[in-house]
């Protein structure tokens, strides 16, 4: 009886704990200041307040209780050129430049952070068993602004600033050789944007979703011509599995001119190894 009794009040003792700890968090870590967010303690937050987006991620308007992003990220710690890195926890990484997260412009788009509830859970997200949450960053006016499919990562555990993909990884770099306004330049800039959310390439990159476009093999090596373009596009016509996880991108979120330039941006990065 003592022992159960014991038991019985040590139970009594740990589970509050536990279930604290069990609560989800974001950590935001930019200027070597790092901070938790619990998920009670942004749905708390005094700015936290109900948004309705028209929703990239589940295709349709969603309201959400969210915290704008500005509010969030301190910015007298981040250096001019910083962007922010947004880290999910299936290996997503989305690339945030600072100045689309502050930007003054009135009627520009403008980043929230989403949060789920715990007692009113979000739909299972389109073709998987979970849903966005509980961290999901969220835009109002995105097209006010060019924000990219890719600017809206969900299942975000945390956020980092960090040097720009140009001055991070030189890998990535083309031919210096090549005209300021080559359209293999504005490959480059789409391919950081839309591909390293889940890919690298030469090695380089944070997203671990995704292979390497170039090493060993770049995809415009072994596929016939525009088979790459098809790809983007509309990969699930070409293959598909149920852990799939590469979207087909429509013409909303990458034009045909557009997907050409990533390829070329590819094709001329099989020969920069």
């Amino acid at each position: 009886m003592i022992r159960r009794g014991l038991t019985a009040l040590l139970l009594v003792l740990v589970l509050p704990f536990a279930a604290v700890a069990a609560e989800p968090a974001l950590t935001i870590a930019v200027g070597g200041a790092e901070r938790a967010w619990s998920r009670d303690a942004l749905l708390r937050h005094p700015d936290a307040t109900a948004i309705t987006v028209d929703d990239h991620a589940y295709g349709r308007p969603m309201t959400y209780r969210a915290v704008p992003l500005a509010g969030l990220v301190p910015r007298d710690r981040l250096a001019p050129g910083r962007v922010l890195e947004a880290e999910a926890t299936d290996g997503f990484v989305a690339g945030i430049p600072v100045d689309l997260v502050f930007a003054d412009a009135p009627g520009g788009a403008v980043p929230y952070l989403a949060v789920e509830p715990a007692d009113a859970p979000w739909p299972a997200l389109p073709g998987k068993d979970v849903s966005a949450g509980p961290f999901y960053v969220v835009w109002l006016r995105p097209a006010a602004s060019g924000v990219r499919s890719e600017h809206w990562p969900y299942q975000v555990a945390r956020i980092t600033d960090t040097d720009s993909p140009a001055v991070r990884w030189p890998e990535l770099a083309v031919d210096p050789a090549l005209a300021a306004d080559h359209p293999v330049r504005a490959g480059q800039a789409l391919f950081v944007t839309q591909c390293m959310s889940c890919h690298t390439l030469n090695g380089a990159g944070s997203a671990t979703m995704g292979p390497d476009l170039n090493r060993p093999m770049n995809p415009t090596e072994y596929l016939k011509p525009g088979m790459l373009h098809r790809l983007i596009r509309a990969g699930s016509s070409m293959r598909t599995w149920p852990e799939r996880q590469m979207p087909d991108f429509t013409d909303a979120m990458l034009s045909d001119r557009e997907i050409d330039r990533i390829v070329a941006y590819l094709e001329h990065m099989a020969g920069r190894k």
